[in-house]
């Protein structure tokens, strides 16, 4: 009786282990692309804002993209950029780049996906 209860004890603690694990895996994903800005720069400041809710999904890391106050020339090639994970109940959201100038990145109205891959404008 006390192994039965001990085997339940440990499925018990790695079903546990395996949730925690894969709420932190998630990730957002937004390819970027600018149009003819010659020069860019991301703030680390830069957020996915839930609709509903106003939470917000922090900035991980940035690709082919230097953070401020550092600037990145246009190569046309665009950047990436990962954020934390979405809420599981949202399904639109904005990007906004929260700085204290104006010409911040922007996108309203992103329409969530499965895939939590998206690609953008500016």
């Amino acid at each position: 009786m006390n192994e039965t209860e001990e085997i339940t004890e440990v499925k018990t603690h790695s079903d546990t282990e395996v949730k925690t694990l894969e709420s932190e895996e998630r990730q957002t994903i937004v390819h970027c692309t600018c149009g003819a800005d010659y020069a860019y720069r991301i703030w680390p400041s830069t957020y996915l804002i839930e609709h509903g809710t106003g939470k917000r999904a922090k900035l991980i890391t940035a690709f082919n993209i230097t953070f401020a106050p550092q600037w990145t020339l246009n190569d046309g090639r665009g950047f990436t950029l990962i954020f934390e994970g979405l809420s599981k109940g949202c399904t639109t959201f904005d990007l906004k780049e929260m700085i204290p100038q104006e010409g911040g990145f922007e996108v309203l109205g992103i329409l969530r996906n499965r895939a939590d891959v998206y690609q953008v404008e500016f």
